[in-house]
């Protein structure tokens, strides 16, 4: 929501929650942008405002960036609309293009926010290894053309788990916060046909961080950094020492956890 609308939002009678889920291809991030730059939010918001008959402003548990995809981001705006929330998913969805969906609605307390009110949050990366280009994943996992050594890259997502200061895989331009989060679990899936998912938990995730880790995984299992290095560059809190930040398309918001559920 927009600061100044705050009050003015909050005044209405309703908070609605939604579970959104987007392939973010074509989008410049989640986060509301300025014409002719079209975010999710942009898209979403117009379809909402049709069916609830005012203006609707969102607020989301994260800004995912251009190119990154969800499948469980989540929403609240308030609104004196009156559609019941079983409905409102249909309606929304018929007016959205089909590369984003609405998956649930349900009333929230006054007081929940998508963004303030979550406890942590899951992504998955996809990698996929090929001997030549594929089109149909270009899109959707970072395609590497050399063989990964699996083990090393275990060995050094291990070194992540626990409470840490993540400094190093920290991007500049992110809001300001601590850098000190807590990941709770992580862990590489090896899905067939070369292709990996990197999945990580945590209470809270910095800019890039997600991206920037995997970036310097990958170098792991490319030969390209050690485990000894890579353990020494963590330590480092040097977001200098780490590779080029890992492409926005194989990244994908999992899912976002709170307290309670909020229905």
């Amino acid at each position: 929501m927009r600061p100044e609308h705050v009050e003015t939002m909050k005044a209405r009678a309703r908070n609605i929650a939604l579970k959104v889920a987007y392939d973010g291809t074509n989008y410049h991030g989640f986060q509301r942008q300025t014409a002719p730059v079209i975010a999710v939010q942009n898209v979403l918001e117009r379809a909402l405002a049709k069916v609830c008959g005012e203006q609707v402003e969102l607020a989301a548990a994260g800004r995912t960036d251009a190119g990154v995809h969800a499948y469980g981001q989540v929403v609240n705006f308030f609104t004196d609309g009156r559609i019941p929330t079983k409905r409102l998913p249909r309606a929304v969805n018929g007016l959205l293009p089909p590369d984003i969906v609405v998956t649930e609605a349900w009333e929230a307390a006054r007081d929940f926010s998508a963004r303030h009110s979550a406890t942590g949050k899951a992504y998955v990366y996809r990698i996929e290894q090929c001997t030549v280009p594929n089109p149909f994943t270009r899109s959707y996992a970072w395609q590497i053309f050399q063989p990964l050594d699996h083990d090393a890259m275990r060995a050094v997502l291990a070194l992540l788990v626990g409470t840490h200061d993540y400094s190093s895989f920290r991007a500049a331009g992110g809001a300001p916060m601590s850098p000190v989060r807590t990941l709770d679990e992580i862990r590489m899936d090896e899905d067939g046909g070369g292709r990996l998912s990197c999945c990580l938990h945590g209470n809270g995730f910095l800019y890039h961080m997600v991206r920037n880790i995997m970036s310097a995984v990958v170098s792991v299992g490319l030969g390209r950094i050690s485990t000894d290095r890579f353990a020494e560059i963590f330590a480092a809190r040097d977001r200098r020492l780490v590779p080029p930040t890992a492409p926005a398309c194989g990244l994908y918001l999992l899912s976002v956890d709170y307290a309670e559920v909020p229905q």
